[in-house]
């Protein structure tokens, strides 16, 4: 696998980090042929977490969607191997659900080509001296259907997701309600 962005915050990331993290990201491929790409942020910082001040962050890009997953340890090493064991596990429930999809799918689907995704973003309200806003998100909103969206979701762990609706071309939210069941928000016209 090609890592595309390799980044170190509070961190000179070296050769060796770089080809560590390569290397340990290539296991992935065993499991889907079509991985794109990778983007990994290596962080250190005490003040957060004085015991695992080591954050390693990967973002697997794939042709119909994303997995994304954070690890924190006491070394970036440590911290590499628990976010590849992760993103392992993610890659094989996403890849087994990709099938069970495909076997379930209509004789004619709506369209195979608009299924794609990336991680919601994630931030506080600031309002005084209340919470602030400590980490900020971006990420591409590619065309896609509800039941794809709640697919991303749900191979992300995440409890909602923002997605560009393909049925009504605007921009909506999946949750997983309480109840086991999904609720999909989208913005009233008029």
């Amino acid at each position: 696998m090609n890592i595309y962005k390799l980044v170190g915050r509070n961190l000179d990331v070296t050769d060796a980090m770089r080809s560590y993290a390569e290397e340990k990201l290539a296991k992935l491929d065993r499991f889907s042929d079509q991985i794109v790409d990778a983007s990994v942020v290596m962080s250190y910082d005490t003040k957060q977490d004085a015991a695992n001040p080591a954050t390693v962050e990967v973002q697997v890009n794939l042709p119909n969607g994303i997995i994304r997953a954070e690890e924190s340890a006491q070394d970036t090493y440590a911290a590499i191997d628990l976010v590849v064991d992760k993103l392992d596990r993610q890659l094989k429930r996403f890849k087994g659900r990709m099938l069970a999809k495909r076997q379930e799918a209509a004789p004619t689907p709506p369209d195979s080509e608009a299924t794609a995704a990336a991680d919601a973003e994630e931030a506080d309200d600031v309002f005084g001296d209340g919470p602030r806003i400590v980490r900020v998100k971006r990420h591409v909103m590619r065309p896609m259907a509800p039941e794809d969206a709640a697919l991303q979701m749900e191979a992300l762990g995440h409890t909602f997701f923002v997605f560009h609706n393909v049925d009504t071309d605007l921009i909506s939210v999946i949750y997983r309600r309480h109840d086991g069941d999904y609720g999909l928000i989208e913005p009233a016209q008029g």
